[in-house]
């Protein structure tokens, strides 16, 4: 077995046809954890941004992330990077709405060449103003 310092290249995908971009974002040297990667933490609370998108329609109000039920770092993301985010919503509920999140990176050096970074799969609740969960409206209200 031989090692090799070069990174791992991953394959250029296309970018998803069946998903809303609902966020574009570059992240900046001030977003780096000590091996000069984006913090996690940071990807992590753009998701939750670009993943409140779509349910924001259907709540129609005040909402919460109520659970990440999935999340997956696939590659690194890099200062500078382009990401962009897309969603579609995977469930609606009486009170909360599921999104899936991809998170797709043009790199610096390579823009036009996209490569998955991340993936997630978020749920929102519709909330009061007690913080309490609520009803959705009626869906042929939404628009």
């Amino acid at each position: 077995m031989t090692t090799s310092s070069a990174p791992c290249l991953a394959t250029p995908t296309h970018l998803p046809t069946n998903k809303e971009l609902v966020l574009k974002v570059v992240p900046m040297p001030g977003d780096c954890n000590a091996n000069g990667d984006i913090f996690g933490g940071w990807v992590m609370a753009q998701v939750d941004i670009a993943g409140s998108i779509l349910p924001a329609r259907y709540a129609q109000g005040r909402m919460a992330t109520v659970a990440v039920n999935e999340f997956v770092f696939k590659q690194p993301v890099r200062v500078g990077d382009i990401l962009s985010f897309f969603s579609s919503v995977t469930r609606i509920g009486r009170t909360s709405v599921t999104v899936d999140v991809e998170v797709y990176a043009e790199r610096f050096t390579a823009q036009g060449r996209y490569i998955k970074v991340t993936e997630a799969l978020v749920t929102y609740v519709a909330i009061d103003a007690e913080g309490r969960p609520r009803p959705l409206p009626p869906q042929n209200e939404v628009g």
